[in-house]
Parts: C-alpha cells; sequence; structure tokens
C-alpha cells in the first residue's frame, strides 16, 4: 500500500482474497496506530485498502482481507465476527509497519472471537515465519490451502515453513499441490519450489516484462535460495524486490512483506 503523510481514519472494505465477492460494508478505524520502529521502510498507514473506482490488476489479491465463513454475520452485525475482522485489519497495518509481533497478536486475537477466521489467516502464516515459527506457520498454510486448494503462494510459504524444520528434501515429498495459477509468474515460481530449478532462470524470464512480474520473480527467486541456505543470493535478490519499481510503489501487502523480510535479516536497502 502507499504510504502517506496524513493517514485519515482506516475504512475497511470486507471482500475476499479470491475473485469471489461478498456484499460490501465499511468499518471505521481510528487513526492506525503507531508502533517503535527505527527503519526508514515505515511511514504512516494508507486510508483505504482499495478503490473500487479503479479496475482491479491481477495481483492485487493480497489487498483484501481474507474471505471468511462468517464474513455476512461481520456485513449485518454480529459483534464476535465484526471485531475480528478490525483485529485483522490491525494485525496487517502492524505487520506493514514492521511489528511483526504485533500483528501476530492482532490474528490470533480474531481467531479468539471467531475461530472460522482461522482457516483464512496467511497473513498470520507470514508473521509466524518472520517470527521463526515454522510448525505453526506450516500448519497455517495447509489451513489455507485446505480451504483455497488454487492457492500457489500458501503452498510455496508451507514448503518454506517445512524447509526450516525438516530440509529442503523432506520438504518437498509433502510439498502441497494446488491447481493452476492464471500468473505466468507465479506458475513458473511453484515449478521451481516443487521439482527444484535455478531462481536465476526465472528473473530473467520476467525481467523485460511487466514490473509486477519482475517483482514476484525476484521475491521467490529470493526466497528459494534463503529455503537452501544461501543467505547472500537471497538477499541479492530480495533486496532487487524490494527496491523495484513496484516494490517501493505498489499498495500489495506482499510489497510490504519485502521491506518486513529486510528489517527481519537486517539487510540495509540503498
Amino acid at each position: 500500500m502507499a504510504l502517506t503523510q496524513n493517514p485519515k481514519p482506516t475504512t475497511i472494505l470486507i471482500s475476499s482474497v479470491s475473485n469471489h465477492f461478498y456484499p460490501a460494508t465499511s468499518l471505521t478505524l481510528p487513526n492506525p496506530l503507531r508502533t517503535k520502529t527505527n527503519s526508514q521502510f515505515f511511514g504512516a498507514i494508507p486510508s483505504s485498502i482499495h478503490n473500487l473506482q479503479q479496475p482491479l490488476p491481477i495481483f492485487s489479491r493480497r489487498l483484501f482481507l481474507p474471505a471468511v465463513s462468517g464474513i455476512w454475520d461481520a456485513v449485518t452485525g454480529g459483534n464476535n465476527a465484526r471485531e475480528a475482522v478490525v483485529a485483522i485489519r490491525r494485525g496487517m497495518l502492524l505487520f506493514r509497519q514492521g511489528d511483526v509481533l504485533g500483528s501476530l497478536a492482532e490474528f490470533d486475537k480474531a481467531i479468539e472471537l471467531d475461530p472460522r477466521q482461522k482457516a483464512y489467516l496467511w497473513q498470520r502464516g507470514l508473521s509466524l515465519y518472520y517470527l521463526d515459527r515454522f510448525e505453526e506457520g506450516a500448519e497455517q498454510f495447509r489451513f489455507d490451502v485446505a480451504q483455497n486448494p488454487n492457492d500457489t503462494e500458501e503452498s510455496i510459504w508451507c514448503f518454506l515453513c517445512e524447509a526450516q524444520l525438516y530440509g529442503v528434501d523432506d520438504a518437498r515429498k509433502q510439498f502441497l499441490e494446488v491447481g493452476r495459477d492464471p500468473r505466468p509468474v507465479m506458475r513458473e515460481a511453484y515449478n521451481m519450489f516443487k521439482d527444484g530449478g535455478d531462481p536465476e532462470k526465472l528473473i530473467t524470464a520476467f525481467s523485460n516484462g511487466p514490473d509486477n512480474e519482475y517483482f514476484y520473480a525476484s521475491l521467490y527467486a529470493g526466497l528459494y535460495h534463503e529455503s537452501q541456505n544461501k543467505p547472500d543470493a537471497a538477499k541479492f535478490d530480495i533486496v532487487a524486490a524490494c527496491m523495484s519499481p513496484y516494490g517501493q510503489r505498489s499498495d500489495d501487502y506482499m510489497a510490504a512483506l519485502c521491506k518486513v523480510h529486510c528489517l527481519c535479516r537486517n539487510w540495509s536497502v540503498n
């Protein structure tokens, strides 16, 4: 999400992470929480997560809150479900600010308020990864894929967690197979993680394409290197993704994740 200097009260637009949309409502939060951070990456939080007057780009999936079985309760006034959605929104804001532990607390609060949320909280899985809680992260992503068997990125993130736990070979033996991703770059990234491959070839294949494809190729090439315990190569590619036009300007949650990754690894970005 774009960073602004004077954030307005945040309006939540409830919609799904896939292409299935539910009746929309809005929930207004006070000015976003501020957390202590010395990172140059994090500033004020933007005033909205999506402008309905603009067409949806194919990479906008992570701009939305998760679709949940209790979403209608949030629309029609179920207090726990409504409060859970607010907690998720706060968690996403905190993650963007670099407060990973604080984000997890909000995601866990959402589950306490409405347990049905857990099966859809991919954001929680990302926070768990950066807190080195890999077993819980893998469990979260497996829950997600059980609900959405076409989610390429959750499959990859499950592998990333399990590679840290069991090693690459054993993690690959239990790789979560999912349906065909409509995004060419993610299809290639998925095959690379599933079967092995050359991450630099992934970057080369999309280096002259749209900015979002280069960003995703660089991000997942770096994550692949990290799974292989190659920190220098991981740093090179993830910093490149972070500094790319899409990484610098996009509202995509994964662009914020790139910055969080660099912060958690103590990598400077010039």
